[in-house]
């Protein structure tokens, strides 16, 4: 536990003999060593009465006590200041080795290798049986996917467990085992790494043999708890349930009713008019009309839901129009607009509480430098001519040693030093590390000065933003000579086309490209030109274009005449009556190969099945789309909504009617859910840019006019400032941390 006491262990009338420095400290045991010699000759000649009484408390372990103190403050205060620059929570133990883990956990190597472990653990999903990791997604090309031993990548997740382990360690202990028991996220970390492990012993025991692994379920909680911002997400959907359920269950309530009236009016009919028996399709029971009537609100099934019933009477439009006009264009944008308005809510509280730790942080750096009292901080409070605060110096000492990028260090220091020997107060402590939310203004490297009245017309010629413009109009023109010689020679054979114009073509334009380059170094200067990132790009494309050598290339670019053969594989057109209402179509590859069969959806979709030959009648061993196309690409045409009632009936037949769940589910948290919330982020970040007030131009020569705001706070004017009965009062509860005032 730190203690922060008022005074120091040694006081002085005078003011101008430095702070408790090792010179300091080396002076005063000079001092030490002549009194006690002296007292030591006294005392042997009956001078005093006791040698212990005059130099008591002037011992050398003292000394060295008020040393380490030193040190300790120091030490504290660049801590509390690297927890307001990351806005971390500041109620961790303040000892000294206790910092010093603390510092060496979160730099860069140990928060890097704790990612990169992340990373590792999950990116072992791809490789493990069964993996998908293949070239191809085309069954009749791809090879069997490699399968690793059993022990290889266990190993890995092992070492990967480990490591979290000993993050879970180090988190427990800097914080203390009371804050572990509130905090929920380092419980369920607990949890989750007892059950990995468990279950690792398991599979290793099975010889990687088990049904069922459920630590892969729990490998992307590694993720969310070492991610702040995504724990920010989760709680911001948390903060969102009760208002979308409100939405939510009017939707579900819509779909019902839609649903039911949908059966009373398509349900009916024929059995064995063709019309009709389309028409049934959508609406034969009650979870086909449910799922129908879900995949119309997202629009993916339409018209193709409603031109069966279109078709048999006009009227029937009404239905589906209404449905859609309610469902899709007022409860879903409903949806959108709850979703963005807690959203925003939850930013603005979000930056709240990052503001109230940046400022308590750098409070408790304030505290801890005003202990040091006397020479070693402020000056002392008898002397009511001086007020306290922090001595600049010591300041700058603890600057040194902060984490911090050198652009905001410089500027920071340069302030402090503009305060000569008049200590800093509290106000002007926190407005100090006001310079933290502005970003640096990057300067371009002076333009090169020339003699000779001609070369510096041309510079400016060559310099002006108008010879971009210049450029951008020649690139245009390069692009729009492609397209129309490719639109041209589209009904042409690649080996029959006349390529030489639009070579030509090319050539005159890279010349332009390297002619243009050359003039802007020449007017800008080579560490001027590589300034700019679009030059820099231009610039590599120059030379890429360069180096190829050949013109004609640029109109190859994006386009492989023996890659538009590779893909002219005719489908196999063997069919069999038999198939006709599961596959269309079916072909061998060799003996003991595995089949394919082909059938068209009732959307018009194809879908092509992977099928072990001795399967087919009862159920396909390696399944469907699972095999056809990989889990991630599979949830993430799911989540785009594009035709999904394609996937839907596909593992419908082959998984059971209950994957719709799994599917419907994964549309609401996706498409709903986050796809809302990276709307509603980019919605705000829209409206902060076209906000008249973000572009308000500083004036030149001012401090503003060198550094800008960061759009990290752009709501600074409407977020509150801490009161200080706050800070003090939140500052005193630390539970590592005792303050003497």
């Amino acid at each position: 536990m730190g203690f922060l006491c008022q005074g120091p262990p040694f006081s002085s009338t005078s003011h101008n003999t430095g702070s408790h420095s090792w010179a300091g400290l080396l002076h005063k045991r000079k001092l030490l060593c002549w009194g006690l010699g002296r007292q030591s000759y006294s005392w042997k000649r009956g001078l005093v009465p006791d040698p212990k009484s005059r130099f008591l408390d002037l011992s050398w372990e003292k000394i060295q006590g008020a040393a380490a103190r030193w040190d300790l403050c120091i030490d504290q205060a660049v801590v509390f200041i690297e927890d307001a620059i990351q806005y971390r929570s500041i109620n961790h133990r303040v000892d000294a080795s206790s910092m010093w883990l603390y510092r060496r956990y979160y730099s860069n190597v140990c928060q890097r290798t704790l990612s990169f472990t992340i990373f590792l653990i999950l990116f072992l999903a791809f490789i493990e049986t069964p993996s998908s990791l293949t070239s191809t997604a085309d069954v009749r090309y791809r090879a069997a996917p490699w399968e690793p031993p059993c022990g290889l990548t266990e190993s890995v997740e092992v070492l990967c467990l480990l490591v979290f382990a000993a993050d879970l360690s180090v988190k427990g202990y800097l914080f203390g085992w009371a804050h572990f028991q509130k905090n929920l996220w380092l419980l369920g970390y607990l949890v989750v790494l007892v059950v990995s492990l468990v279950d690792w012993t398991v599979s290793l025991s099975l010889v990687c043999h088990e049904p069922l692994r459920v630590r892969r379920l729990l490998r992307p909680f590694f993720l969310l708890q070492n991610s702040s911002m995504m724990k920010k997400t989760l709680k911001c959907i948390h903060w969102s349930l009760p208002e979308m359920a409100s939405v939510g269950l009017l939707l579900a309530i819509h779909l019902c009713l839609f649903t039911m009236f949908g059966m009373l009016l398509f349900a009916g009919g024929k059995q064995d008019d063709g019309q009709d028996r389309e028409r049934l399709t959508y609406f034969q029971n009650l979870p086909e009309s449910l799922t129908s009537l879900l995949v119309l609100l997202t629009t993916a099934n339409n018209p193709d839901v409603m031109i069966p019933a279109y078709s048999k009477n006009r009227a029937y439009a009404i239905f589906f129009i209404v449905f859609t006009v309610i469902g899709s264009l007022f409860l879903m944008n409903l949806l959108t607009a709850i979703i963005y308005s807690q959203f925003r809510g939850y930013l603005m509280k979000s930056l709240q509480t990052s503001l109230f730790r940046r400022r308590l942080g750098t409070r408790a750096a304030f505290e801890v430098l005003s202990s040091m009292a006397g020479e070693g901080g402020a000056f002392p409070q008898a002397q009511q001519s001086q007020r306290v605060g922090v001595k600049p110096q010591n300041l700058l000492q603890v600057l040194q040693k902060v984490q911090l990028d050198s652009s905001h260090k410089q500027a920071m220091m340069e302030k402090v030093r503009s305060y000569g020997g008049v200590p800093l107060s509290a106000d002007e402590f926190q407005k100090l590390f006001n310079e933290l939310d502005r970003s640096v203004v990057k300067e371009h490297p002076p333009r090169p000065e020339y003699q000779s009245p001609f070369l510096q017309s041309a510079q400016f010629v060559f310099g002006h933003y108008y010879f971009d413009y210049l450029g951008n109009l020649i690139a245009l023109a390069n692009l729009v000579s492609i397209c129309v010689f490719l639109v041209l020679d589209a009904d042409v054979l690649p080996v029959e086309r006349d390529d030489f114009v639009l070579g030509i073509l090319n050539c005159v334009f890279i010349v332009y490209y390297l002619l243009e380059m050359l003039l802007k170094v020449f007017a800008l200067g080579l560490r001027g030109y590589l300034s700019y990132p679009s030059n820099v790009f231009d610039g590599l494309l120059t030379i890429v274009l360069l180096e190829a050598g050949d013109a004609g290339l640029a109109v190859a670019v994006g386009h492989d005449p023996h890659a538009e053969h590779a893909h002219r594989v005719p489908l196999p057109a063997h069919h069999s009556q038999h198939e006709a209402d599961g596959c269309g179509g079916q072909y061998r590859r060799g003996p003991g190969a595995e089949h394919a069969c082909v059938w068209r959806d009732p959307g018009g979709g194809l879908l092509r099945i992977c099928c072990h030959w001795d399967q087919l009648v009862s159920r396909c061993r390696c399944g469907s789309p699972w095999k056809q196309q990989a889990a991630l690409v599979t949830l993430w045409n799911l989540m785009v909504v594009n035709n999904w009632q394609v996937l839907l009936d596909a593992y419908r037949r082959y998984s059971g009617p209950w994957s719709k769940i799994y599917f419907v589910l994964w549309w609401l948290v996706s498409s709903v859910i986050w796809v809302n919330l990276f709307l509603a982020l980019i919605l705000e970040n829209f409206l902060h840019k076209w906000d008249p007030q973000s572009h308000l131009q500083p004036l030149a020569g001012t401090a503003e006019a060198t550094y800008q705001m960061t759009v990290e706070l752009p709501f600074r004017d409407i977020l509150e400032e801490p009161r200080e009965d706050e800070l003090m009062e939140r500052l005193n509860q630390h539970p590592h941390l005792q303050l003497c005032r």
